[in-house]
């Protein structure tokens, strides 16, 4: 696979600003609660936290593990490793943000809804991504885009945050023709 740096660590922190300064354009001085999907959906929502909690006073924090609630369990050679949810707020009335790091056939968001749904009802949730590739199986669409990147089926993009990767940088692989 031929691997591409899409955006360094510059390029990654302005993309989060940009993303901050949209969503304070709709929730500051108001209520919100950011709910990362395991791994680095975590990571985002808690980088966008920095960036939001001084305007807005009433920022809230969880994390989804979406392990049990994939629709392909089934054909997964192992067992996912369960790192477990915690949502330490009230999930009724809500106002959600859900963050991922990469949007593509949308089955991830919708097993985290799921899930989110079992907590409660939300007074409504919007989705945050880092990176939408395409490609999607489900409508499923994200409220708040960073980069959106075009991608074939058969080639992916990673996200890397120094707090799991030791750096900061959006990578794209494409298949090397033969």
């Amino acid at each position: 696979m031929e691997e591409s740096k899409l955006l360094d660590e510059d390029g990654m922190q302005k993309t989060l600003e940009r993303l901050a300064e949209e969503l304070l354009a709709k929730h500051k001085g108001g209520r919100l609660a950011l709910v990362g999907i395991h791994t680095r959906g975590v990571i985002l929502a808690e980088r966008l936290k920095t960036l939001l909690q001084p305007d807005i006073p009433q920022l809230e924090q969880g994390t989804l593990d979406i392990s049990l609630y994939r629709d392909d369990l089934n054909n997964l050679a192992a067992l996912p490793k369960v790192q477990g949810s915690d949502i330490p707020f009230d999930v009724e009335g809500a106002p959600i943000l859900l963050c991922d790091d990469v949007l593509y056939t949308g089955r991830t968001i919708r097993a985290a809804m799921n899930l989110l749904l079992d907590y409660g009802r939300p007074q409504f949730i919007e989705l945050a991504v880092l990176v939408d590739r395409g490609h999607r199986e489900l409508p499923i669409a994200p409220t708040y885009c960073g980069v959106e990147v075009k991608t074939e089926r058969e080639e992916y993009v990673r996200v890397h945050f120094q707090e799991q990767d030791g750096g900061d940088a959006l990578l794209h692989f494409q298949k090397e023709n033969s």
